[in-house]
């Protein structure tokens, strides 16, 4: 048998790096299969749902620099969807293979047939449908670059009759290149940054995923400035170790001293960071914003200048130009209250909770101090976020991946998988919602089929539990937001799982401890408390007042016990309020 066009794009696909294809073969995807079994290089992870697969690739492109999924005609390729919204939005470089029905079927309506222009175009920064066997080298090595150097999605659209085709020589290149040039604003801009920063009395200091490999210079700057260190969840890892300037973060998870310091400084510079939540930007500080993209500047917020620059690249061009300020007044306030606010914090740690309701920011706390320190921890999006945003500490060396910027629930088991497979000999710690969990619950089963330590940590508050504080806080009385859930630990035991069911606080410490000594794949099922709020760091008056709205529709409808045990569990939330 000759050379296919299956087999070409096998070999682009390791010669670039490419290690493993999440997919669930199939029909039009058959031929690729069979040339990653023929080839040896690639393993082939048969997930069980397409949509784990773009997520795991997601998380191992985030880890390992470049990832692949694939998904077969029609319904396969659809299932990738969500995960590779979410891995375009998290700036991960995957490639996904998109097969479908054979060209001479095109635009017959056949049995599953997509158009895959249309149906990618929105999470890819490379969307190509190839028919004929000459186009695929020259798309997969176009998709290949654009995935890498614009950090997103890249789909190629595979016919399966073109899989299996014979290849074609192409006289165009068929590797993949990696300049890293030199990105950083012009002299004349870097002073006038200079400048506007020498004037300001009070600087404050925000850093987003962009400005994680220049933690040092991060440093260095708000040293030479005397400036506090806010930052974003996802630059928490990057950010806050090593840092004696750091006050935390901001945003809806975030804390009252990453907001004050940014609403009580004169100037806010902005380093790598399209943080989305424009009410907790000031409106009378200075901002000035740095990014690689300039596309992304002054979109969250009016600006007195925006760069375009690497964050590294940035601050080492400046920093020459700057002198050490002398007064710390406003960063010793800043920090002073920073340590105020982790004290109260650990209120909630020291309340550690009563049978079936225990407090979900204990079990964040001491798995923070019982895992290792280049642990890799995945979080699903909801009251999960809260409590790892803050109880995980950064140590330099551990990493945390979610859906921070799609949002989207059930990520954290399906990361995981790509964590673990990308990273083997690290610890990792899947901390899933009930909700999420149930959602992809059947690739607990890829995860037994290869035998991986992954350590899923359920918090089990028998709702959706973000949900819930949404309608709350809006003067809605929850409904169709609680869940009946199954015996999580039976279930995984039946898959082959070791598992455990945690429902007293003082079980908490010694089951995790076995957890993480046990090899291979294990599930912690927690029941926590299902009332636990989650405040943002500035609380309005019109949250204070939907609540105080939800709880009386809740006594006039009759619901007196929900409104008491709301009461009970969150008094150290409507102490600081009041």
């Amino acid at each position: 048998m000759g050379t296919l066009v299956a087999d070409q794009l096998v070999n682009m696909l390791a010669e670039a790096g490419i290690k493993r294809i999440y997919a669930v073969t199939g029909d039009s995807l058959n031929h690729v299969n069979d040339a990653v079994r023929r080839d040896g290089r690639i393993q082939w992870i048969h997930v069980r749902h397409e949509e784990t697969g773009a997520y795991a690739a997601g998380a191992e492109a985030q880890l390992n620099g470049l990832a692949c999924c694939a998904g077969s005609s029609g319904p396969g390729h659809v299932h990738l969807i969500n995960g590779l919204y979410d891995a375009h939005r998290s700036g991960a470089s995957v490639i996904a293979i998109a097969s479908t029905c054979a060209t001479n079927e095109f635009g017959s309506g056949y049995f599953q047939e997509t158009n895959t222009i249309k149906l990618f175009d929105d999470c890819s920064c490379y969307n190509q449908l190839a028919t004929t066997a000459e186009q695929v080298p020259r798309m997969l090595q176009a998709g290949l670059q654009h995935a890498i150097h614009k950090h997103g999605v890249a789909v190629l659209g595979l016919p399966g009759d073109v899989a299996a085709a014979d290849a074609k020589e192409i006289t165009t290149s068929t590797k993949v290149y990696h300049p890293r040039p030199v990105i950083c604003p012009s002299p004349a801009e870097l002073k006038q940054l200079a400048g506007l920063l020498k004037e300001a009395d009070k600087v404050a200091i925000y850093c987003g995923l962009g400005a994680v490999d220049a933690h040092d210079e991060v440093v260095a700057l708000a040293l030479l400035l005397k400036a506090p260190v806010a930052y974003s969840f996802r630059a928490k890892m990057g950010i806050q170790h090593n840092n004696p300037y750091e006050v935390g973060m901001t945003g809806l998870l975030g804390l009252a001293s990453a907001y004050k310091s940014m609403h009580e400084a004169d100037v806010v510079l902005l380093l790598g960071t399209d943080f989305p939540y424009t009410p907790f930007m000031p409106e009378k500080a200075k901002i000035i914003q740095v990014d690689i993209q300039p596309e992304r500047l002054g979109r969250r917020a009016a600006l007195e200048l925006g760069l375009c620059g690497d964050i590294a690249d940035t601050l080492n061009a400046l920093l020459p130009l700057l002198q050490e300020k002398t007064d710390r007044s406003f960063l010793d306030a800043m920090l002073s209250f920073y340590g105020e606010v982790k004290q109260r914090l650990q209120t909630y740690v020291t309340d550690q909770g009563k049978e079936n309701a225990i407090s979900p920011e204990f079990v964040a706390a001491t798995l923070n101090r019982l895992a290792a320190q280049d642990a890799i921890f995945t979080v699903d999006t909801g009251m999960t976020n809260v409590w790892t945003a803050r109880y995980l500490e950064a140590t330099g060396r551990r990493t945390l991946l979610g859906s921070f910027n799609h949002g989207s629930m059930a990520n954290a088991m399906p990361q995981a998988i790509g964590a673990a497979l990308a990273q083997p000999g690290r610890e990792i710690f899947a901390l899933c919602g009930d909700g999420g969990l149930t959602m992809m619950l059947g690739d607990l089963m890829t995860i037994k089929q290869y035998q991986l330590p992954v350590k899923i940590i359920v918090f089990n508050n028998r709702a959706l539990g973000m949900v819930k504080l949404e309608m709350e806080v809006a003067g809605i009385p929850d409904w169709q937001t609680d869940m009946e859930n199954p015996d999580f630990a039976a279930v995984a035991a039946a898959m082959g799982f070791k598992s455990f069911t945690i429902r007293q606080p003082e079980e908490v410490e010694n089951v995790l401890s076995e957890a993480i000594k046990t090899a291979g794949p294990v599930l912690v099922n927690v029941f926590t408390n299902p009332e636990a709020l989650a405040m943002p760091p500035k609380i309005e008056f019109a949250q204070m007042k939907g609540f105080a709205l939800w709880m009386g529709k809740l006594i006039l409808s009759g619901r007196y016990e929900d409104v008491f045990d709301a009461v009970k569990s969150n008094y150290k939330h409507l102490k600081e309020v009041l």
